[in-house]
């Protein structure tokens, strides 16, 4: 039997039926597409100061959808000082993140049936990270808009600040660092999980999704989007406009709508009793402004600044009509509040919410536990300076007094 031989044309012929043979099983396999792109509509095109909008969409069935939302055209600062201690190392970064790019407005809606973690999430209290309830949601993927912000960090130090400097500008970060850090802006600047994350997308079998999305009163106006995410693939954005009209006035660096009337009033009564006892009630309305408004509070220690000039003008002038100044004595310390005026504002920045209302509590307890001490009679009774100057305010009174009784009796005949 004679052997066969591999002749260059059996081995071309050997190619060939390779060739066929392969073509056709690329044939038979189906090709590869790429994830299908959902679709995302709201029924409404504009709201009020809030509202509710219902946003319909088209997913690939059996995909969970996310939902995206932001403000588009409305941009504030955050800030997030890095003073724990690392536990690898051992040492405290002392690093100060600043953004001047987050959202006025961000929030990630997950599917209803996610409602249980959400609320296990929000047992954490203060302590809830960002971070780790993306990750617990299945949401990492959604988040994209303030991962892409700018932050800028300083190597920050307590001289530096006293000087009135943030410190030591630092290099760029990489994108997953960059990420991490807008998750600590996004919790500094939002504080409640209800503010960052809601389950309200409701998805059928065949891929449609439904959502009521509310948006809360008090917010920035403006142009805001949403995004819907399935498997991982974002849709073309939605977009509807948030209105305000006076007296709600939006505050750009704070990032809120605000209804002017009721700091109006609350001021008013605050000024009346601040200069009464020659403050101002700057100390009275700081805490109240941060309490009841939702203002950072960087923001009303800023503003209550200026404000209380106001009061303070028209209180030195009818102070000084009545004699009741010592211009040597304010001079002499006015020295000393204008350097504590320049350190104040640099170390407000570094501190948390929750440290400002600490510090200022106990600023009130002491200041109120002295004022108190100073009206007991036992107080008074050994300061005769006290005393004169409270029958110097009763004899004013009396004589004030009268001076208007003989203009209150009617005239007679």
């Amino acid at each position: 039997m004679n052997r066969l031989r591999f002749t260059p044309l059996w081995l071309a012929v050997l190619i060939l039926l390779m060739s066929v043979s392969l073509g056709w099983a690329q044939e038979q396999s189906p090709p590869s597409t790429p994830p299908a792109q959902p679709t995302v509509q709201v029924d409404r095109q504009s709201i009020d100061n809030g509202g509710e909008l219902t946003v319909t969409g088209k997913a690939p069935a059996g995909a969970p959808v996310y939902l995206e939302v932001w403000a588009a055209d409305k941009k504030v600062r955050a800030n997030f000082f890095d003073s724990k201690r690392d536990k690898k190392t051992g040492q405290i970064p002392y690093v100060f993140y600043l953004t001047q790019g987050m959202p006025a407005y961000y929030k990630i809606f997950v599917p209803a049936g996610m409602q249980p973690q959400i609320d296990q999430i929000k047992k954490e209290g203060g302590k809830w990270s960002c971070s780790k309830a993306l990750e617990a949601l299945g949401a990492k993927s959604v988040y994209t808009v303030p991962a892409a912000m700018k932050i800028d960090r300083y190597q920050a130090s307590i001289m530096a600040s006293i000087i009135g400097s943030r410190g030591h500008l630092m290099e760029p970060m990489d994108g997953k660092e960059n990420t991490k850090r807008s998750m600590q802006l996004l919790k500094t600047r939002f504080k409640k999980v209800d503010n960052v994350l809601g389950a309200a997308v409701e998805v059928n079998p065949d891929g449609t999704f439904r959502a009521k999305v509310k948006i809360r009163s008090g917010l920035a106006p403006g142009q805001y989007n949403v995004v819907a995410v399935a498997n991982g693939v974002r849709s073309q954005p939605a977009t509807f406009e948030n209105k305000i009209s006076f007296p709600y006035v939006y505050l750009s660096n704070a990032g809120t709508s605000l209804n002017l009337i009721w700091p109006f009033l609350l001021c008013l009564v605050i000024s009346i009793f601040g200069v009464l006892m020659g403050a101002g009630g700057g100390f009275i309305l700081n805490p109240i402004l941060v309490s009841l408004f939702p203002l950072p509070h960087t923001v009303v220690a800023g503003t209550v600044m200026p404000t209380v000039l106001f009061s303070q003008g028209s209180g030195i002038y009818n102070y000084s009509k009545i004699k009741f100044i010592s211009w040597k004595l304010g001079c002499a310390i006015g020295g000393a509040m204008m350097l504590g005026g320049f350190i104040g504002p640099k170390l407000t920045e570094l501190i948390t919410l929750g440290q400002f209302k600490f510090a200022f509590g106990w600023i009130l307890v002491v200041l109120a536990a002295l004022m108190f001490w100073q009206t007991t009679p036992g107080y008074l009774a050994k300061n005769k300076k006290e005393q004169a100057i409270l029958k110097e305010f009763k004899k004013r009174a009396e004589e004030a007094a009268k001076a208007k009784a003989p203009q209150a009796q009617p005239k007679t005949a």
